[in-house]
């Protein structure tokens, strides 16, 4: 098994453009391709998986620790021919400014991968040499194995840019793409549009492959590409050793609206005893029957809002499963549908499934976007009380009032300062959460993007440092403590995005709740 990392000068430069390629050209070998993301964006994979015929996997070095990420890379990796990791915003782009920690650079180097950096020589010529040069000196510890270059103008221009290159860091420049609109990738408020929407249909990704397999080296990436030496030892406590007998029937909707879920926890929960049983609360007029459990993942219910609120069948049956007593869990596109409604982007109304006692709007918007570690205040169906976990935030949406201390989800011990940060936005480049990050700080609170080009955008990548106590936060002056989402009965619902990765125990924590409520019913 082989395996590379495909990174970017910056955010916007072309990464999930030209990974996505490169993996459906790949794929049209007739190579079996695992698809992989650095860092917690949940759209960017949805290309990833279009274009080589596999769910892809998020790779996050804030949220997972170390010997979790390295299992779960390693399991679907052996299953694979290759595997190709896109990065996240630039390459040395972390968390903080000060060291590498939640990196592309930083993962890299803890899977023992090298990496190929995407450059946008728009408007550039020997100056790439320049460029090209800083990132294979940077960190001499990190392999960087060579260059592909996007927004080529013509055989010229990448004559101008790739001799250079070369000569300047004795490495090979292994391809561009050209400026085509139609290669670009299709955005709007939260970057770009989710492939399970149809923006993107099988004749682009089959144009993308032919165009990579035309001006690609694909046999100089496949040469390029190592057997993974990671850093540290897998955790082979991650998933259980052998098959685990069925426990609890979750019902996990999927559909245009919600479809932000970590294929690495979906699997877990399948892995720990969990028949998961999709349903989509757009289409079906009730939940599945004999589901022990719900799970309602993020997405984009504001734009689905009327046909969500008209679906009357589906919301009763909601509330029947919350009266009985059925643990639902719902995470940011799941909390504004399982509260009381939305207001959409015109200032309209939709009242929806009543559980928890929040209005979300998007009638004002501000961007929440970073990470996030929180404490379970009661206890839920994954947490125990007291219990400390990562997270995230990615939405635009707000709560028309804030969730009060009693009956709360969770303390919400870190997150970040506001710095925002003006995105790049090219022909054929292509990116999501990264897109949409301040300057290396881990949250964001600013106004939405008003085009294409200048859309503000923010970054949760880690620190290596500790999280500060919220009472150093509090004396230097910063936002006061919060709390986080709703507890009310059998339904959790936060803005919170886990990931099951982090902790075995939470993917057996909601199977055993399920499993409870299913042998008292």
């Amino acid at each position: 098994m082989r395996a590379l990392v495909i990174a970017g000068a910056a955010s916007g430069v072309g990464k999930t453009t030209i990974a996505s390629g490169v993996m459906g050209a790949l794929r049209r070998r007739g190579l079996a391709v695992a698809p992989f993301k650095a860092g917690p964006d949940y759209i960017d994979p949805t290309y990833h998986a279009a274009a080589c015929g596999a769910p892809s996997r998020n790779l996050d070095t804030w949220l997972l620790p170390a010997e979790n990420l390295v299992a779960l890379f390693l399991r679907a990796a052996s299953r694979a021919d290759v595997a190709v990791v896109e990065g996240v915003m630039g390459l040395f782009d972390g968390r903080s400014g000060e060291d590498e920690a939640g990196s592309t650079a930083h993962l890299a180097k803890l899977l023992g991968l090298p990496v190929a950096v995407a450059l946008d020589v728009s408007g550039m010529a020997r100056s790439a040499a320049a460029q090209a040069l800083g990132y294979q000196r940077l960190d001499p510890a990190l392999k960087v194995a060579g260059f592909i270059l996007n927004g080529v103008a013509g055989p010229a221009h990448l004559e101008m840019c790739a001799g250079p290159i070369q000569t300047a860091t004795g490495l090979p420049v292994l391809g561009h793409l050209p400026r085509r609109e139609d290669l670009r990738l299709p955005e709007r408020h939260l970057g770009l549009v989710p492939t399970v929407e149809g923006p993107a249909g099988a004749d682009f990704f089959d144009r993308l492959a032919e165009q990579v397999r035309q001006t690609v080296d694909l046999d100089g990436l496949l040469a390029l590409a190592g057997e993974p030496r990671p850093a540290v030892a897998p955790n082979a406590g991650l998933f259980p050793a052998g098959p685990q007998p069925q426990r609890a029937a979750i019902a996990v909707a999927q559909d245009r609206a919600f479809s932000f879920y970590y294929q690495d926890s979906l699997d877990l929960l399948e892995a720990w005893g969990a028949e998961l049983l999709p349903f989509s609360p757009l289409e079906d007029s009730r939940l599945p029957d004999g589901c022990s459990g719900v799970y309602i993942g993020g997405g984009f219910p504001e734009l689905y809002a009327a046909e969500l609120a008209a679906n009357r069948g589906m919301l009763a049956s909601l509330r029947e499963a919350a009266a009985r007593g059925t643990p639902i869990y719902g995470e940011c596109g799941g909390l504004m549908y399982l509260g009381e409604g939305i207001t959409d982007f015109e200032g309209r109304r939709h009242h929806l499934a009543g559980l928890v006692p929040a209005w979300s709007s998007m009638a004002e918007r501000r961007l929440h976007l970073g990470y996030r570690t929180v404490r379970a205040r009661d206890g839920h169906h994954l947490l125990e009380p007291g219990q400390e976990t990562r997270g995230h935030e990615f939405h635009w949406s707000v709560l028309e009032r804030e969730p009060a201390p009693d009956g709360a989800a969770y303390d919400v011990l870190e997150e970040g300062a506001t710095t925002p940060r003006q995105a790049q936005v090219g022909p054929s480049a292509g990116s999501s959460f990264d897109r949409l990050r301040t300057n290396g700080l881990p949250s964001a609170r600013g106004q939405p993007p008003q085009s294409a080009r200048g859309q503000p955008r923010a970054s949760p990548e880690r620190s290596r440092r500790e999280p500060r106590a919220l009472a150093m936060r509090q004396a230097q002056g910063q936002r006061e403590a919060r709390v986080e989402g709703f507890v009310r009965g059998s339904v959790v619902a936060s803005y919170v995005h886990l990931h099951l990765g982090r902790d075995p125990a939470l993917a057996r924590r909601f199977i055993q709740a399920c499993e409870g409520w299913r042998t008292r019913y």
